[in-house]
């Protein structure tokens, strides 16, 4: 069994930088790719950023130039660092990975449970 646990999530003032973690336990045998995806009230869910080991990273058109996305493999974690927070970031981030389990030779993408980012005064 797999799961992917975030943690990072919080308040923070128009301006400040977050960092989200997503880490990823249970039988991973080798992790391919991560990414996020948010979601606002209201609003439909938007990448935000993915990247592979083999060097494919892509960003959101409302986040580019503000956040940065890592993978550590020896981790099996991902880690998303945004900067310059406006209340437009405000929404529910979700971490997802795309790996392998032991004993399994299919790649499957696994979500994490989500956690909120609030952007405020």
């Amino acid at each position: 069994q797999v799961h992917l646990v975030e943690s990072g999530g919080g308040l923070v003032q128009p301006g400040g930088s977050l960092r989200l973690s997503c880490a990823a336990s249970g039988s991973v045998s080798g992790i391919h790719g991560m990414g996020w995806y948010r979601q606002a009230p209201a609003k439909q869910r938007e990448l935000v950023a993915e990247t592979t080991n083999d060097g494919n990273t892509n960003y959101g058109d409302s986040v580019k130039g503000r956040v940065s996305i890592s993978i550590v493999n020896t981790e099996n974690s991902g880690y998303l660092q945004m900067t310059n927070l406006n209340p437009e970031d405000t929404a529910v981030y979700y971490c997802f990975a795309d790996l392998v389990r032991a004993g399994d030779y299919s790649l499957r993408t696994f979500w994490g449970q989500g956690t909120q980012v609030t952007v405020s005064s």
